[in-house]
């Protein structure tokens, strides 16, 4: 399921309008998927958070101090998919 971001544009508030590889497009809310701490800090700043960028190399969103969100589940959001579980499979 993972697909590479190729374009985001931010919104009102803390949302971004994201566009994948696969045509997929949709908006997230950043402030619902991390806490504005720690390495997301500087993201409270509207001026700073608008400095999102794409990550070609990474497939994601990136911010100047290199905050970065996981591509799977920003997809996952974006289309309204289910985050896929990664569990490792346990056999008997």
């Amino acid at each position: 399921m993972w697909q590479d971001v190729i374009s985001v544009e931010p919104k009102d508030g803390y949302r971004l309008f994201l566009r994948f590889e696969d045509g997929a497009a949709g908006i997230i809310d950043v402030a619902v998927l991390v806490e504005f701490s720690g390495v997301f800090a500087p993201l409270r700043d509207r001026a700073y958070f608008e400095q999102v960028r794409v990550e070609p190399d990474l497939g994601t969103i990136v911010w100047p101090n290199g905050a970065d969100l996981d591509p799977v589940v920003i997809y996952a959001r974006a289309t309204g998919q289910p985050v896929p579980d990664f569990s490792p499979v346990v056999s008997d």
